[in-house]
């Protein structure tokens, strides 16, 4: 990106000016406060918005701060006394020349924490360093009998941090957690060429697949998807924006702060003049560094960004009820008034009990101020209350483990986390008892919902942005089929109700538009069988086969796996613009290589 720095931008507008007013008719004058008044935030740059020395940059993380060298200064020098000077005599005979120093041993450890030395294995083991990271128990959700439980429910999430971490451990050489891998966050990860809706009339377009299960024989899968409506740029409301950024010191490592300050200016970058931004602080108290800031002031935002450094505790609620008073400052209920939050999650200071946060998150909600999480980091990333803040502010979770990354969350997926266009989104499921013996929700543990709360508009659920895609997967047994539920002695012998000929299932959609308090139903029914799927519905299956692989499912059958995977794969990537599916095949390699699945 060119950041040119102000005095050249004014030298170029009245150059141009000049050239126009003798060359042709003059220039449309640009408002003041749309003039954008950018630049590399430099400690002369900084200088006049208040802010110290920025901190160094290397590699695109943040280090130490920036020495200025002082002025060389001038020192006399006095002519050497004659009495001082020597007589000439011939030079001493040079000394012998010291031995070379002896190599160094070169000394690296495997992943396993074998260590080698000169590339030989010692034997020896390096005790690994306690991991504190936590993250939500979601046991896998169970197989259900169709003819007890007809209906399932749950709230949609279109969250995306399960996969980037995921892809951390598994780039360490090391299997995720069990409960670190969330096989709708793995799917949904991926853009789908779905059928799109027409209008924000009804936001989505559902479609429906019925498929044979690759992973269990005489089984099929139900592929759900709902495709969102995309804004046009005419549409896209102003943005309220706080940054609320953790700079206690746990976020002093390379892969935290620095890279968090590199997200941070990806999404300056994208402000537009009716835009704002705040930027406070917590570590062992909360500051406010810079008050709602409007998008043309960018390099005054990169100066508060660039300042940023990290040392003390963790006061995590003093940060919040910081950030929630900015966003209260500039607040426009004709705005997307939203905290962006970037952190590790390690709160100790202050209330840090996930429920008390919970509940303070959920009752900022209600005034129309979201919150979004952005983790960070590794060994004490705390994922459990990051997700819980996150869907209790009605906002997005995502994990950034690398640039790339920052860049897809801040560059093409910008506008699913910062433009809504539904609120508390839920998809219910009835399967018809004469068609589906037994099924099973694929994911989805942490968003479960019962069949009530469906049509209770009081209940919180899921929000969706412009242009994002939601898919779930449902295994169903048809009925007949290889069940896998033990026989009832006392078993209902009246037959089933329903066509046995007719509907799988069928789907119902509810939603409020973006702020609104009454939700509107869609309907959809699940109707015939995809004699081949689709590659989006194939490349659905081969990231759930993955996910589910990665926690051990007792579903699968015994003789599938990763090969089974990326045979998949591979034959539904499609043109793939950003290699995200070709990377997602190199981790499934990756991940065949690795031991048996480790407990949470």
């Amino acid at each position: 990106m060119n950041r040119t720095k102000p005095n050249r931008i004014a030298a170029v507008a009245v150059s141009g000016s000049l050239i126009l007013s003798l060359s042709g008719p003059p220039a449309i004058a640009v408002p003041m406060q749309d003039r954008v008044v950018d630049g590399e935030p430099t400690a002369a740059a900084c200088a006049p918005f208040g802010f110290g020395p920025p901190t160094r940059v290397e590699r695109g993380y943040a280090g130490a701060p920036m020495a200025t060298p002082p002025p060389p200064v001038a020192v006399p020098i006095a002519p050497t006394p004659r009495s001082d000077v020597a007589e000439y005599a011939s030079p001493p005979p040079p000394p012998p020349a010291p031995p070379a120093p002896a190599r160094p041993a070169v000394v690296t450890q495997t992943p396993s924490g074998e260590i080698v030395v000169d590339g030989q294995r010692t034997g020896r083991m390096v005790a690994p360093s306690p991991s504190t990271e936590r993250y939500p128990d979601a046991v896998p959700n169970p197989v259900r009998r169709t003819a007890d439980e007809p209906v399932s429910t749950f709230s949609i999430d279109v969250d995306t941090a399960s996969y980037a971490n995921v892809r951390r451990f598994l780039g360490d050489g090391q299997r995720p957690p069990r409960d670190a891998v969330r096989v709708e966050e793995m799917v949904n990860y991926f853009d789908y060429d779905l059928p799109a809706p027409s209008s924000m009339e009804e936001p989505f377009a559902v479609t429906t697949s019925v498929v044979d299960s690759p992973w269990s024989p005489g089984r099929k899968i139900v592929h759900v998807a709902l495709q969102g409506y995309e804004l046009p740029a005419n549409e896209r409301r102003p943005l309220n924006l706080t940054f609320m950024v953790d700079v206690s010191g746990s976020m002093s490592s390379q892969d935290k702060l620095g890279l968090a300050q590199r997200a941070m200016n990806l999404i300056i970058d994208r402000m537009r003049p009716q835009d704002s931004i705040a930027v406070t602080t917590y570590a062992s108290g909360a500051r406010v560094l810079l008050t709602p800031t409007p998008g043309t002031e960018k390099l005054k935002l990169r100066c508060a960004v660039a300042s940023l450094s990290a040392g003390g505790s963790t006061a995590g609620a003093a940060g919040m009820v910081n950030a929630y008073d900015q966003a209260e400052a500039a607040f426009g209920a004709d705005k997307v008034n939203r905290i962006l939050m970037f952190t590790d999650g390690d709160f100790n200071v202050g209330v840090t009990e996930d429920k008390r946060l919970e509940d303070y998150v959920a009752e900022k909600r209600e005034t129309g101020i979201y919150l979004s999480v952005y983790g960070f980091g590794r060994g004490n990333y705390q994922d459990a209350r990051m997700q819980a803040i996150a869907q209790a502010g009605n906002g997005t979770a995502a994990y950034i483990d690398d640039l790339d990354e920052a860049r897809r969350l801040f560059g093409p997926a910008f506008d699913r986390g910062a433009f809504p266009i539904a609120d508390d989104v839920k998809i219910q499921v009835e399967f018809n008892p004469a068609r589906v013996s037994e099924y099973r929700l694929i994911g989805y543990e942490t968003r479960m919902l019962s069949e009530a709360d469906f049509s209770n508009d009081r209940i919180d659920a899921g929000e969706v942005g412009s242009g994002a895609a939601v898919v779930a997967l449902y295994e169903i047994t048809p009925v007949g089929g290889p069940s896998q539920l033990p026989d009832r002695r006392y078993e209902q012998t009246t037959a089933p109700t329903g066509d046995p000929s007719g509907e799988w299932a069928f789907v119902q959609v509810r939603f409020k538009p973006p702020g609104g308090d009454t939700s509107q139903l869609m309907q959809h029914p699940v109707t015939g069988q995809d004699a081949r799927p689709g590659t989006e519905v194939r490349w659905a299956l081969a990231v759930a086969g993955a996910a589910q692989l990665l926690r051990g499912d007792p579903w699968l059958a015994s003789d599938y796996g990763w090969d089974d995977v990326i045979d998949l794969a591979q034959g539904a990537r499609g043109e793939d613009p950003w290699g995200q599916r070709a990377e997602f095949v190199n981790l499934s390699r990756a991940a065949s290589e690795l031991g048996p699945v480790r407990a949470p």
